[in-house]
């Protein structure tokens, strides 16, 4: 749970680093999250709560993935290849996969400070 705070701690940061575990447990605690408010929608019979939620966490989103890239020594940039159907969407997944880089152009590596 913290690592999903503290993704909204840094609403819109774009700098600096994400590693692999603080992006993969902001997804999941994002996906729940999302569940439980479409389950809240589905009751209403209403679609406001899940459109405000995911318009609200649209920008922290794209501020963790572009973390998360440059963890891997990319620019968060790339994010725009899943705008390419499938292929894009498989490629940016193993962006995110992908283990941390040393030192790079975006900082030091997060995991020597774990």
């Amino acid at each position: 749970m913290e690592y999903y705070i503290g993704a909204w701690k840094k609403y819109a940061d774009f700098t600096g680093r994400a590693r692999r575990k603080e992006f993969w447990m902001f997804f999941l605690f994002n996906l729940i999250v999302s569940v439980g408010m479409n389950l809240v929608d589905m009751a209403l019979g209403s679609m406001l709560v899940g459109t405000l939620y995911s318009l609200a966490v649209f920008l922290p989103s794209l501020a963790i993935g572009a973390r998360r890239l440059h963890d891997t020594g990319r620019s968060g940039w790339w994010q725009l290849i899943a705008l390419i159907p499938i292929i894009g969407i498989i490629v940016l997944i193993v962006f995110y996969c992908q283990d941390s880089q040393d030192e790079n152009d975006y900082g030091e590596n997060p995991k020597a400070f774990a």
